[in-house]
């Protein structure tokens, strides 16, 4: 799978923003997808996981109830809906494709280009 993040900007502390996440590759809609996130001279963080169903999803507690993942098949995008959004959100943010689960973030790999999201307070 071949991945292209997109939908990054600056925003203002409380604003939203919408990632996505287009995919190439016929087993799109047989993997669980996640994002995940990296602010410079941070480690890369797990932020959220989807089934490739849709039915099940994954957060990380710094985002939760702010962010939502989803995502179309048909269109082989996966989004995330980013609200409330806070300063320490900075970062570049990429999706992943996993070989397995969708919460565990060691099963995720064939990353794609990130989309850089800046938060301004």
């Amino acid at each position: 799978v071949q991945l292209q993040a997109s939908g990054g900007g600056l925003v203002q502390t409380g604003g939203s923003l919408r990632l996505s996440c287009a995919a190439s590759g016929r087993t799109f809609s047989r993997n669980s997808m996640g994002w995940f996130r990296q602010a410079p001279g941070k480690e890369r963080e797990f932020v959220s996981g989807i089934t490739w169903s849709g039915s099940r999803t994954y957060y990380a507690d710094s985002v939760k109830g702010r962010f939502s993942i989803s995502r179309d098949n048909a269109k082989n995008t996966v989004y995330l809906q980013m609200n409330s959004l806070k300063p320490e959100d900075t970062a570049v943010y990429y999706c992943a494709a996993s070989r397995g689960s969708w919460y565990d973030a060691a099963d995720f790999g064939s990353w794609g280009q990130g989309t850089q999201v800046t938060v301004s307070s």
